[in-house]
Formats: C-alpha cells, structure tokens, sequence
C-alpha cells in the first residue's frame, strides 16, 4: 500500500502541524483506534463511518489482542474511497509489575500462529474478567457475569465490567471503577497470563507485523524497558497522542530520533463517551506524519520477507489452553 497523496506538500506538512498559513492543520492519520472487536464501543462500521467525516485519510484498527474487527472496518471504508485501513492490533505484554503494550501494524491476520495465539490470549482476558467478577462479589459488589458478556458482546475486558457496575449503580462513572477497583492496583484486579515485552515483539516481527511502543508514559521503568526492546529490533513508538502537550511530544521525539524509531501515535479511541476523551480527527490535535506510515509499511515488508516456517509462540510457546 502507498499511501494516498504522499508525495503532496501539504499532506506532508499538515497532520496537525503548523501549517504555511498559521494556526494548526487538522490531522490525517490516526494509527490508534479501537472498536467492539475488543473494547471499543462502536462497531467497525460504526467508526469508519464516523471518521469518515473527519480530516483523517489514513486510519489503523488496533483492537486488543484481536484482529477480528479488520474486514468489516475494510468493508466499510469501500463506501469512503478517501479513507486508507490499516490492518493492525494492540497487543498486551508485561515486565515485572508493568503492562507494556506493543501497536503492530501492517498485520495479516491469516499469517499462520496468528489467529491461535490471539485465542489463546483472548481465553486469558476472559478468565480473569470472570476472577475479578468474582473478587468483586467479596467486596460486596455483586454484578452478574452474564450482563458483562452482554455487555461486551464479544470480547471481554476490564471496561465491561466497569459499565456493569455503573449500571449497577456502584460508581457513578465507568471510568471511576479503575479508580480504587480494576485499575493495575485496584482491589479487585485479577492479572491475565501475559507474554514478556521481547516475546511480543519477537511474535510480531515473526508474522511480519511491525512492533512499536504504545502510550509509552504509562510504562514504569520505561529507559529500561525502550532500552532491551530497541535491542530486540522494536520498531518505533508513540510520540504523537492527544494527551500528549508540547513538551512531551519534543521529549517523545527525541526519544525515538536517539533511537532511530519510527514516530507513530493516535488517539486511542474506544468512544467510552468520557470527558476527557479525544475523538479521532479533532482539529485541535496532532497526529503522526504521513511519513510515518511509509516507514512503517517499509518496516513491515522487511519483517514479512523474514518470516520463518513457523512462527515463535511468545511465552511458553503453546497456542492452546490458558496458563
């Protein structure tokens, strides 16, 4: 894939930048977007239908641990000739006490070991959903397992959760319940088996995906951790973010120039109808540059023409049953 327009000036220098005239540009890629394929709220459809009215050209789906959302998002952007799909994931990793996730892009979810381990992890995430509904009945906090599978109608994860117990009538905000209950230290949390950072971008690189570091400020320990992961061929980070001010996205920058990463990011969209959530293609935010998808598709055809017969299995190296 060439992205649309790439070799236009303005396209080049109008991703939420400064633009020629002053002020700032609206952004046209968006490499960050999640849908009901993990925890997103909106349906594939529903989305690109949304960022179709948007400035956005190029748009990656990245749900979590899941590629099961990409064709219909394909599907639906026929029906919108300037839009451009990335096939992507979120992939969800963790060293010591810290979730590291990695974004890979240019994936194919036919690539053999794909789909199985995706599974396997999927059965994880459901697993401990089901613990932490259970821990919260001990703390009082009775909601039902099956209006969680309701609510999730598909993959489940932490935010179903929390809708029920807004529902409910326990927190007043879903997002309040990652506060004191669901949050990496929240009282209820019931931790998923999870690759390492290195295995999930070992994983990545061997179905020809690319690898890079999402909403690195979340990551403890991050020059540790950046540090082995660029050794292990980590692909670029995330510098570009609404949530991200001037200063942090210099630092973010710089970061990925010492290290010759490639700068993506995105607005890590879920419509979770918050207050202080970004909607893709707001005009008052920054996005990655065109270049950066160019790079990034370099990087994956490069991975591509490496894999092996059989992919590497992160972990301990099996795609069935759940640890």
């Amino acid at each position: 894939m060439s992205s649309p327009d790439s070799n236009d000036p303005q396209m080049k220098r109008s991703n939420g930048v400064e633009s020629a005239a002053g002020g700032v540009a609206p952004p046209v890629v968006d490499l960050h977007l999640h849908t009901t394929a993990s925890d997103g709220q909106l349906t594939p459809t529903e989305l690109i239908e949304q960022i179709s009215k948007t400035s956005l050209k190029i748009v990656a789906v990245t749900d979590h641990d899941s590629t099961e959302g990409v064709d219909e998002a394909l599907a639906a952007a026929e029906r919108h000739p300037q839009l451009t799909i990335i096939p992507g994931i979120e992939l969800g990793t963790e060293d010591g006490d810290s979730e590291v996730h990695l974004i890979s892009h240019f994936i194919d979810p036919n690539a053999p070991g794909l789909q199985d381990y995706l599974k396997h992890l999927r059965n994880g995430r459901v697993e401990a959903a089901r613990g932490t509904v259970e821990k919260l009945a001990e703390l009082g906090i009775k909601i039902e397992w099956e209006r969680v599978l309701e609510i999730a109608d598909g993959a489940v994860g932490r935010p179903h959760i929390a809708r029920a117990m807004e529902e409910a009538g326990y927190v007043q905000h879903a997002q309040d319940a990652f506060q004191r209950y669901l949050g990496n230290d929240g009282l209820a949390r019931v931790k998923r088996p999870k690759p390492t950072p290195a295995d999930g971008v070992r994983f990545l690189h061997s179905v020809g995906a690319t690898a890079t570091l999402a909403h690195p400020q979340t990551v403890k320990g991050l020059r540790n951790v950046l540090g082995f992961l660029v050794d292990e061929g980590l692909d670029g980070i995330e510098v570009f973010a609404p949530k991200y001010g001037n200063s942090d996205r210099e630092r973010r920058l710089e970061v990925a120039t010492r290290n010759g990463l490639i700068a993506v990011g995105g607005s890590d969209y879920h419509a979770w109808g918050t207050s202080e959530e970004i909607v893709p293609g707001d005009p008052n935010t920054v996005g990655p540059p065109l270049e950066a998808v160019d790079r990034l598709q370099a990087a994956a055809e490069r991975w591509k023409a490496m894999i092996p017969t059989a992919p590497e299995l992160p972990g301990n190296g099996s795609a069935t049953g759940v640890g």
